[in-house]
């Protein structure tokens, strides 16, 4: 049994010692250039002085020099003039009177060394020791051997010139992969990542990662479908589409989508950002599109995918302090070249991701390079509710969680605000030492979302918080005796980030908005202004939220959506990113400032005759807010009855408060 269990074990001895062989360092020229580099110090910092080592030395004023040749003690003298210094070698039966140390200890010729005023005096002096007998020997100058030196910046140049250049040349060898940065002649390399099944670099996204967006999805599924089974396609004539862009708003999965589109295909995965083709130097840019396009071509079939891609495929000819020359353009010039150009790419197809697909070059867009634009919108409520049920997967959650809840209580929240909303709601059921995260979580998570973190420590004064619950209670009464204005769901006068109190709303998820919701929802935002002048008789500073969003919305209904008596039926909208002159005349610019000022003006007036009306109920609203500082909707209720509009998604919530449509900026 020994015998035959030797041979394997000596095999895996001598695979062990080549393991550790292969695992020792690689000679790397870099430190032959640090040990020429601390040589070449050593000699210049220290060389003048080699001569001198195991000598014993001392640096003395020039009287006590002087002392010491009055007494005898001199041998020789040495002055060097260019230095200023002098040095006085000692007689041997004087070094002990000097160092106080035994020649063992100095070495045979120690020197007393300094400096002298001037050459002159220092003559003067010696030749009047001599005269006297104190010293026997001469005066003797030198200069400075700075030979070393000469030497050394004359060979300096040329050496730093010849390790420049085998530096270079290494590097120049040295390639790199996909996305290696093999230096500065491999910058023109392509950065991509290549994504590809059986690697480590294989997605661990699927499409069952995704949910919601399942129009979009079927879409990109039809691609990865193509590329597995070209031939069901093909057999009717159909042809591969050469470039899919991904549009929508930031959040909303676009480059979640592509991965899980890299995880689903069988085929080799480029992944790349547009920012990683524009570089400082010229030409880069255009250089890293051809090496992509090369790497494609070679692993056909393939997919690249190019995330934020106006960073690159911005119109052309737009931006006006630079000329149509410059590096970007010629990225994208080249770009467009390898997408449609006189050559094929059979087999590779481009997916592309942004949210500014207005400002991107419309050569970019046109059929036959991005074929099909997949719109990635806000997911809706049952698309919602799918979304928290991925991100639901890893959080211990109760048992009691109404997912359909979280759902209705989150419109307009992108599947990047979900998955927020649910990490926060985990770390406060972590904060409060749950072993469960609880609906309470999840709502105190969207408020903190939201509305910011709440600050019950920050100091008011009763007048300060009468006005806030007064601003507040305003926005509640409009919006509740509004037919138009978003349901009423919780209104605080507890600071939350930087406002000191909010008001939260459940707006509809209209596809379409008409001219009377819009002026019911301006109506209702000015409520907190009109209240505060009102009842307290003086306007403050915290409606500055209010007025921005209201003035936004009317120059909107009136420039933009043609909803002005005065100018019906206009739309003055440009998407020019840079243009410098507005597609209307002076005139007409002050036609859209009188109309502006007339639609607030009246929706102001409007409200404070509705608070007028119910003033009675206002002023239990807001007494209510300042004992309580936080009051619901059916505290509202019990104050103002029932509303009598009752939308679809009103009647599903239940009394817990909801998301933040809009918050003040009291």
């Amino acid at each position: 049994m020994a015998d035959q269990n030797q041979p394997n074990i000596n095999g895996n001895a001598n695979s062990t010692n080549r393991g550790n062989k292969n695992k020792m360092p690689r000679f790397n020229f870099t430190w032959v250039y640090v040990l020429i580099a601390l040589a070449l110090g050593y000699l210049f910092f220290a060389g003048g002085d080699m001569q001198q080592s195991g000598t014993a030395s001392k640096k003395v004023t020039y009287t006590v020099f002087k002392q010491y040749v009055e007494q005898g003690y001199a041998n020789k003298i040495i002055a060097n003039k260019d230095e200023g210094s002098v040095r006085m070698y000692v007689k041997p039966e004087h070094i002990r009177d000097v160092f106080q140390q035994g020649v063992e200890q100095t070495g045979k010729q120690p020197f007393v060394q300094a400096e002298f005023p001037s050459a002159d005096k220092l003559d003067e002096f010696v030749e009047a020791q001599q005269e006297l007998g104190n010293f026997k020997g001469e005066l003797s100058y030198k200069r400075s051997d700075d030979t070393f030196m000469q030497v050394f910046w004359n060979l300096f140049p040329l050496l730093f010139i010849i390790a420049v250049w085998i530096f270079i040349m290494r590097r120049m060898g040295s390639g790199g992969g996909v996305g290696g940065m093999g230096g500065i002649f491999n910058v023109g390399r392509s950065r991509a990542q290549l994504v590809e099944k059986g690697t480590e670099n294989e997605s661990k996204v699927t499409f069952k990662d995704v949910a919601g967006q399942a129009s979009a999805k079927q879409e990109v599924q039809e691609i990865v479908e193509f590329l597995k089974n070209p031939n069901k396609f093909t057999d009717l004539g159909g042809k591969i589409p050469k470039g899919a862009l991904l549009v929508g708003p930031p959040g909303t999965g676009k480059t979640l989508l592509a991965k899980a589109v890299a995880g689903e295909a069988d085929v080799p995965f480029f992944s790349m950002s547009g920012s990683d083709f524009v570089e400082m130097f010229v030409g880069v840019g255009a250089s890293r599109v051809r090496d992509l396009f090369r790497q494609a071509k070679e692993k056909a079939p393939c997919i690249i995918f190019i995330d934020e891609i106006d960073a690159v495929g911005r119109a052309r000819s737009r931006n006006a302090m630079m000329g149509g020359n410059d590096e970007r353009e010629s990225t994208l010039n080249q770009l467009l070249t390898e997408m449609d150009g006189f050559g094929t790419n059979s087999g590779v197809i481009i997916m592309a991701a942004t949210n500014r697909a207005d400002i991107l070059d419309k050569a970019l867009l046109r059929a036959g390079r991005f074929d099909r634009q997949i719109h990635v919108d806000l997911p809706d409520l049952n698309e919602r509710k799918a979304v928290f049920k991925v991100h639901l997967r890893p959080i211990k959650v109760d048992a009691s969680l109404d997912i359909d809840l979280l759902a209705r209580q989150t419109p307009g929240f992108s599947g990047a605000d979900i998955a927020n909303v649910c990490n926060e709601a985990a770390l406060i059921a972590a904060r409060h030492g749950k072993q469960a995260v609880t609906k309470e979580d999840f709502l105190a998570a969207v408020d903190r979302i939201v509305g910011g973190l709440e600050k019950k420590t920050k100091v008011m004064t009763e007048d300060e918080k009468r006005t806030i619950a007064l601003h507040e209670a305003g926005h509640a009464t409009i919006s509740w005796n509004l037919q138009y204005a978003n349901p009423l769901i919780k209104v605080t006068i507890v600071p939350r980030g930087r406002a000191l109190g909010a008001a939260w709303y459940l707006p509809e998820e209209r596809q379409i908005t008409t001219r009377e919701q819009m002026l019911d929802e301006m109506c209702a935002t000015l409520g907190g202004r009109a209240a505060e002048e009102l009842f307290t008789g003086h306007i403050s500073s915290g409606a500055m939220n209010d007025l921005e969003r209201v003035t936004k919305q009317a120059y909107g209904m009136i420039a933009y959506m043609g909803m002005s008596d005065a100018l019906p039926n206009l739309c003055y909208y440009s998407n020019e990113e840079y243009s410098w002159q507005r597609p209307y005349s002076e005139a007409t610019a002050e036609l859209i400032d009188k109309e502006v000022k007339r639609m607030i003006a009246e929706q102001y007036d409007r409200a404070k005759r509705l608070l007028l009306e119910k003033r009675e109920g206002h002023k239990a609203l807001a007494d209510l807010l300042v004992e309580r500082e936080v009051i619901y909707a059916e505290d509202v209720e019990n104050i103002f009855g029932k509303r009598p509009w009752v939308s679809r998604t009103e009647e599903l919530l239940t009394s817990q408060p909801a998301n933040d449509d809009g918050e003040d900026n009291l």
